[in-house]
């Protein structure tokens, strides 16, 4: 009887190493939690200033801003103060989300979100954000397949999850970024829809536009392209942990159009908007799904700075991160709060489903601080 008893435990412990959920993978039972649901977005390179201070007045010109109609994006997005023109570009988030929920990284009211790597740029921000921590060695773009396991392979190799995690962003490199060969995570990125509609007539259309439109980007396709391949998979599968990265804002940055930049930040306001309400209409989301939404990184100021980053771009590091759901206090902008990294954003959305994942890959940042319900933040390593 003793030797079944220590077979059972050794293969119990074989599956669980082998499924990376250690004893302490449970921070609080799910029953504790009303999260069951927890959607990560992210659009590219966008500013903590616009996000906070709205549009930069000394950009909506043609010299310094590449704009095109000067008075209609002043007519659209200008306001008599910050706070007011913020709104006009991203009525969501500062109407709705930061009401109900939380949005770190306001420097001006000592809110400081920042990245932890050391590059300022895309994958290594990716990685850094999905994995829980940075890695030195991911130094450029066309890194190829991550060698970190991220939380969403993580996520997905826990029984009750598995099958229930999807990927789409609008970058083709995300398919490395969370190494789509290892992971067997479902992925849709850059010019491949492969997520099917319901409707034959509908998923021919969306093809058609994959393939007969000019790309201005190869690597990247449209945001506007993405958004019903997104809405279509979550009514068809209901996929419980979700990833969503836009791409348009630190396109149109690097171009130079700061109209451009603004119009695409408005639009990724509406697209969270509308995949919030459509999970909402819906019994398996509706009032048990989270929302997180940040940046890769930050971008540089001045005239010409905000057009690039990296480390020869003052300010690149600084990002800002919001969270909204029902196990999430609403404390709004936050003020005077600790400061807080992109490395947090993986070990909080585990938290949010009950999940250690530091227990797993201790060198993980711990959860963002008060964004967990107090009932389980104790709990949470």
């Amino acid at each position: 009887m003793k030797l079944r008893r220590k077979i059972a435990c050794t293969i119990w412990l074989v599956v669980s190493f082998e499924l990376g959920i250690s004893v302490a993978g449970q921070t609080k039972p799910q029953s504790e939690l009303k999260t069951r649901n927890v959607v990560l977005i992210v659009t590219d390179g966008l500013r903590w200033q616009e996000v906070f201070q709205g549009p930069d007045h000394s950009l909506m010109n043609r010299e310094h801003g590449g704009v095109e109609n000067i008075d209609t994006l002043r007519t659209d997005f200008s306001r008599a103060t910050s706070s007011q023109s913020r709104e006009t570009v991203f009525p969501f988030l500062w109407k709705t989300f930061a009401h109900q929920g939380q949005i770190f990284g306001n420097q001006e009211k000592e809110s400081i979100a920042r990245v932890a790597n050391q590059y300022a740029f895309s994958y290594p921000g990716y990685n850094e954000m999905i994995a829980g921590f940075p890695d030195p060695h991911v130094d450029k773009n066309d890194f190829g397949p991550n060698p970190n396991v991220t939380v969403f392979e993580w996520l997905n190799r826990i029984p009750e999850l598995q099958g229930r995690v999807a990927v789409f962003g609008t970058w083709d490199a995300f398919k490395d970024i969370f190494n789509q060969k290892r992971s067997g995570l479902f992925i849709s990125a850059g010019w491949d829809p492969i997520a099917r509609a319901e409707s034959r007539a509908r998923q021919a259309l969306i093809e058609d536009f994959y393939s007969t439109t000019t790309r201005l980007w190869d690597d990247n396709v449209y945001d506007a392209f993405l958004q019903p391949v997104v809405l279509d998979y979550v009514q068809a599968h209901q996929p419980r942990v979700l990833f969503v990265g836009y791409g348009e804002t630190d396109e149109w940055a690097h171009s130079g159009r700061y109209d451009l930049l603004l119009r695409a930040a408005h639009q990724f306001d509406k697209f969270v908007e509308q995949l919030w309400n459509t999970m909402q209409s819906m019994p398996s989301y509706r009032d048990q799904t989270t929302f997180i939404i940040t940046t890769d990184h930050g971008r540089g100021s001045g005239l010409t700075g905000w057009k690039d980053h990296g480390t020869e771009q003052k300010g690149s590091e600084n990002i800002w991160i919001g969270v909204f759901g029902p196990d999430t206090q609403p404390l709004g902008e936050r003020e005077h709060a600790p400061a807080v990294t992109q490395s947090q954003i993986a070990a909080t959305l585990a938290a949010l489903l009950g999940k250690d994942y530091r227990g797993s890959v201790p060198q993980a940042a711990k959860p963002l601080p008060d964004v967990v319900a107090t009932r389980t933040s104790s709990t949470v390593k």
